[in-house]
């Protein structure tokens, strides 16, 4: 059964270069994922300055979420200082059409 995972990471300080070199290689993978992923895109301070990640993963399990980012570029270029998954309800919102009690 597919479960929804939360990942937060935290960029490194000064990893702002190596996600701009990594780019590429980065939006390929996220291409070749596209199914897996429900939502995902970086995180940004007041500034507009680049500070982590968030992905809502449809997986059939946290290993298998962890898999999919750990294939990422991002990941192999060590950008992240921390990573967090969750499993994730979603609960109310657009996404599931206003509510779901």
């Amino acid at each position: 059964m597919t479960k929804y995972f939360a990942i937060i990471t935290t960029d490194k300080p000064g990893a702002t270069a190596t996600r701009m070199a990594k780019l590429r290689e980065h939006l390929a993978h996220v291409e070749a994922t596209i199914d897996q992923l429900a939502i995902a895109g970086p995180l940004r301070d007041r500034d507009g300055n680049f500070t982590g990640s968030l992905l809502i993963v449809k997986a059939d399990s946290e290993a298998e979420a962890r898999a999919m980012l750990e294939n990422d570029p991002y990941f192999h270029a060590e950008i992240w200082s921390d990573i967090q998954i969750r499993a994730f309800g979603a609960a109310a919102g657009d996404w599931v059409g206003g509510k779901t009690w």
